[in-house]
C-alpha cells in the first residue's frame, strides 16, 4: 500500500478523552443502539457513529462544530480523517 497523504489538521490532532466508551453518545441519548462503527472527535472527544450508520452522528458533529478531525474508535483500527481536507491519515 502506498504512503498516506496527510494534512496539518491531522498532524496536529491529539486524541482527547472520549466523552463516553458506551457507544455513539447521540444515539444513546435518543435511546438507539443501531450504529455500525464509532468515530472519536479529535478536538473534544465526542463519540459519534459513522456514515454507514443510520444517524451519521460523527459527520453531523463536524457540521455543527467544524471540528475537523475524527479518529476511528474501533478496536484494532488506527486511522484519522480530516473533513476539511478530505484526507486520510
Amino acid at each position: 500500500m502506498g504512503e498516506r497523504m496527510t494534512c496539518e489538521d491531522i498532524t496536529l490532532a491529539d486524541s482527547p478523552q472520549p466523552q463516553t466508551t458506551e457507544g455513539c453518545q447521540d444515539c444513546l441519548a435518543a435511546g438507539r443502539h443501531d450504529w455500525v462503527h464509532l468515530r472519536l472527535c479529535e478536538t473534544c472527544g465526542h463519540v459519534g457513529c459513522c456514515d454507514s450508520s443510520p444517524s451519521r452522528h460523527a459527520t453531523a458533529h463536524f457540521k455543527d462544530t467544524a471540528h475537523p478531525v475524527i479518529k476511528s474508535f474501533q478496536p484494532g483500527e488506527n486511522w484519522k480523517w480530516c473533513f476539511v481536507h478530505e484526507t486520510l491519515g
